[in-house]
């Protein structure tokens, strides 16, 4: 789905940037990260903990959004915010990865192996990382 496409199903509306909002997405997705740090990784705990990498992730491609002008209502959309808006192509293609083995896994019950998973999230968060460092 294109921007376009976003805002023609109203997946996307334009917002006055909110400081509050953004940094209370920033400090929500701090704190999901740190959660992550927290829990080892096993084969038990491997999908939840590539969900936390995921949402702390868009919590900061949210923040993001506000602060560019938008509220994102759906998750592919934020792919296409990063590619059109931001101008981000190959960002924007990493996290429509992230987003569609996070569906699988939250939808569809698909388990992931622990090396994969290892390398997943370690992945989604040096996306994140870079968002922060190029954009806050």
């Amino acid at each position: 789905m294109d921007w376009q496409d976003c805002k023609y199903k109203k997946f996307v509306k334009e917002i006055n940037e909110d400081k509050n909002l953004i940094n209370s997405l920033l400090s929500s997705s701090k704190k999901k990260s740190e959660s992550n740090k927290r829990l080892e990784l096993d084969e038990t705990t491997a999908s939840a903990k590539i969900s936390l990498a995921y949402d702390s992730l868009r919590e900061v491609l949210e923040a993001l959004s506000v602060k560019k002008g938008f509220k994102i209502y759906n998750h592919e959309c934020f792919s296409s915010f990063l590619k059109e808006v931001c101008s981000k192509d190959l960002l924007s293609k990493e996290f429509d990865r992230f987003r569609r083995i996070r569906n699988q896994i939250n939808y569809y019950g698909k388990n992931i192996l622990l090396n994969d998973a290892k390398m997943l999230i370690r992945d989604i968060l040096n996306l994140k990382n870079k968002i922060l460092k190029d954009y806050f």
